[in-house]
């Protein structure tokens, strides 16, 4: 092996340095996906807690659930095609649809006085219970909301065109 002699200057490479920038700047497809699905998941639960709290379902919460994927997205994703706004819109409609399962598993936890994590296996386990819950749950305003909030979700989902 070749050792330095005392007093010698070892060049540093570039290279690593400008990988390292040049990978925090480069869109992400999966990490994008993986921000988005994180935020959808936690929108949900904060979805169905603060529903759960006031005793009213508030659509405004689907805006807000738009908004969260749509950022997480583009921040984590770093795309400027239309392929994050697809993730983003898609994940910010799994988010709503999640929020009002979990806000009904709750419901239905209080009124059969069971556990809460028993019922939201149960049902998220089944998607015919699934599709029940949210059947029984449903109203016409669900749709203008959701819909907000998947445009939300695909606005917000990628960045601007460089």
């Amino acid at each position: 092996m070749n050792e330095p002699i005392p007093g010698q200057q070892i060049p540093i490479a570039a290279a690593p340095s400008a990988a390292i920038v040049d990978s925090q700047t480069q869109p992400s497809l999966i990490g994008g996906v993986l921000a988005g699905l994180g935020a959808a998941i936690v929108g949900a639960v904060l979805w169905a807690v603060i529903t759960v709290i006031m005793k009213a379902q508030i659509g405004f919460m689907a805006i807000g659930v738009g908004l969260l994927v749509g950022f997480a997205v583009r921040a984590i994703g770093k795309g400027s095609s239309a392929t994050y706004g697809v993730i983003g819109a898609v994940l910010a409609l799994f988010g709503c649809v999640l929020g009002n399962l979990l806000t009904g598993c709750a419901l239905l936890a209080h009124e059969q006085n069971a556990q809460l994590s028993s019922v939201t296996f149960s049902v998220l386990s089944s998607p015919s219970a699934s599709f029940a819950l949210l059947q029984a749950m449903f109203d016409g305003m669900d749709l203008l909301f959701y819909a907000i909030a998947a445009y939300e979700g695909f606005k917000f989902g990628r960045r601007e065109a460089a």
